[in-house]
């Protein structure tokens, strides 16, 4: 296996921070991480190297302004999560078809990662989409964990804190991560509408629609942030195809927890090859 670092231009200027995981032999598919909201790339090299020794060319990338793509400080980025479905994503789907040409390309969305795949505007070339640990948002829908306390960061800390910092400090008040105000300020406004991003923004369900690929869609019981009633409604936007849900309990996979960041650890290898593995899809399925 090889491990190498590339700066991927996208159609808004921004240079995208990338890392590839290629197999020592011709890969049989290309796998495609698109991580959650601040959750750098790093977080997810286990699960790309382990692909990697499966056979299958794995990239992981950092949207604008996280992560190893924050070009000055935070502060400065003007991205929203619609700019990274307009321009992050399409360029990293470029970048992955170039990469292995010819092999089937596989999207592994991790929460906002699968949210992706109904929000660009052309998904041509995925084969096969898998969610992780994906839902709306709706903070009314959230696991209980999450919508005891969500309220109070969307209604009084998200409006108090980004105008004084100019983006939100995730990183020194010890909630999720650094984020650019305007993901913050856009996350906010979908999280507080019943039908999330779908119900706030116009042609968000065409979107959705357009999306006529496979998608398999994998949810923890113990999720502390997306219920059942999460998951199940962004995948209902998904009007094209057909998901097929499976619901993954910790002793599924010999573990005590899962949660809704994790799984992508090298501690949960076996929710990678009893769940992730044989939905990949590949040239030459065994």
């Amino acid at each position: 296996m090889s491990v190498s670092e590339h700066t991927v231009l996208t159609p808004a200027g921004h240079h995208i921070a990338v890392r590839t995981y290629e197999p020592n032999s011709a890969p049989k598919a290309v796998v495609v991480i698109a991580g959650a909201i601040g959750v750098a790339q790093s977080h997810y090299a286990d699960f790309a190297g382990w692909l990697a020794e499966q056979g299958y060319a794995a990239i992981t990338f950092d949207y604008e302004g996280i992560g190893d793509s924050i070009a000055d400080h935070v502060r400065y980025s003007k991205s929203d999560i619609l700019s990274w479905a307009n321009h992050d994503c399409p360029a990293l789907l470029g970048f992955a078809r170039d990469l292995a040409p010819g092999v089937p390309l596989n999207w592994v969305g991790h929460s906002v990662g699968g949210h992706m795949l109904g929000m660009m505007k052309d998904t041509r070339g995925i084969d096969k989409a898998i969610t992780v640990a994906s839902g709306s948002g709706y903070w009314r829908e959230n696991s209980p964990p999450t919508k005891r306390v969500v309220w109070a960061l969307w209604y009084l800390l998200v409006p108090v804190v980004v105008p004084v910092f100019g983006y939100f400090p995730g990183d020194k008040i010890k909630i999720i991560s650094d984020l650019p105000k305007g993901v913050i300020w856009q996350w906010r406004k979908w999280c507080l509408n019943s039908d999330y991003a779908v119900g706030v923004e116009s042609g968000m369900q065409q979107r959705f629609d357009e999306a006529n690929f496979p998608i398999t869609g994998f949810s923890f019981s113990d999720d502390e942030m997306m219920s059942q009633t999460n998951v199940d409604r962004l995948h209902g936007y998904f009007r094209g195809t057909d998901p097929k849900m499976v619901r993954v309990l910790p002793a599924d996979i010999d573990a005590t927890r899962i949660g809704h960041i994790g799984w992508h650890k090298s501690r949960h290898q076996a929710f990678w090859e009893r769940f992730i593995h044989p939905e990949i899809v590949v040239t030459n399925p065994v």
